[in-house]
């Protein structure tokens, strides 16, 4: 039996160190590609780590008037945190309203909800978002891609913020009550302080979607490049450096960029599987 569960081990370990390799891979040759020059990217590019390393590549993109790095980086910091945000308020609320509201059609409306799931719309959207924007009267800008986002439904974060919310025992509720809290009071003091799990893997998720998110950005900024954000600004990296294509400026650029998702992730880490976890139980 212990040979048996040692065997099976064994094949477990290799299956995940193969997946880690896959996985780790493009984040390993991202950030040591960084530290070479283009032509030695250009000549040698199945070479994984730089014969000569240098500075020179982050030097550049730090100081590059076509990309300013430290603007880019505020507005990418500001459109992403303010969609984590907007993502966790309105994925608790939806989440609770679901799992403890009681109202007519409840469960017809949250089937409809996560039907949407199984939709991917893409850049057709596009056109019905700039209708939208041109009812609200609003011009082209960071700040308006971030007042459409509030409209948008969070659906797989409220489907996993209500099956969290489910695995809350309802005395908890019903002790609130007796204390004199009201629903949304209860929702306020007593549920929202337990959602700490997932609601830090909603924001996690959150903060890597709006940190790496491009053809929005790009659309809703083309016109004022001092709001563009850091993803946007990476492109114009590629013909920066007086060649035909920069790669070595586009990694050196690309591994400043994944700073902060790698940040996030190592700050409220060790949520994220507990909450994903616990976020999928059926009611």
């Amino acid at each position: 039996m212990k040979k048996r569960l040692l065997i099976e081990n064994i094949f477990i370990y290799l299956f995940l160190g193969v997946i880690f390799v896959i996985t780790a891979f493009p984040l390993v040759y991202t950030v040591a590609s960084s530290f070479k020059t283009n032509m030695e990217i250009m000549a040698e590019p199945a070479r994984v780590f730089p014969a000569a390393p240098t500075l020179e590549n982050y030097v550049t993109v730090w100081t590059d008037p076509a990309f300013n790095a430290g603007l880019m980086g505020l507005n990418s910091l500001y459109y992403t945190l303010a969609n984590v945000l907007i993502a966790v308020v309105t994925a608790s609320m939806g989440g609770y309203v679901f799992a403890r509201g009681r109202f007519p059609f409840k469960r017809l409306i949250f089937g409809c909800f996560i039907s949407l799931m199984f939709i991917k719309v893409g850049n057709i959207g596009i056109y019905a978002t700039f209708q939208v924007l041109g009812l609200l009267r609003l011009d082209r800008s960071l700040p308006a891609l971030i007042l459409l986002n509030v409209f948008g439904v969070p659906i797989v974060n409220v489907y996993l913020v209500r099956g969290y919310v489910s695995t809350i025992p309802r005395a908890v509720d019903e002790a609130a009550k007796i204390d004199g809290c009201d629903f949304f009071g209860i929702y306020c003091r007593v549920i929202l302080p337990m959602l700490k799990p997932i609601l830090a893997t909603v924001a996690i998720l959150t903060f890597q979607w709006s940190w790496n998110d491009y053809i929005m950005p790009t659309i809703f900024t083309m016109t004022n490049p001092k709001q563009q954000t850091l993803i946007v600004g990476l492109m114009a990296l590629k013909s920066g450096g007086g060649a035909a294509s920069s790669w070595n400026l586009m990694l050196a650029g690309s591994a400043i960029a994944l700073i902060p998702v790698v940040a996030a992730y190592a700050c409220a880490g060790k949520y994220f599987v507990s909450g994903l976890a616990a976020g999928a139980v059926k009611e």
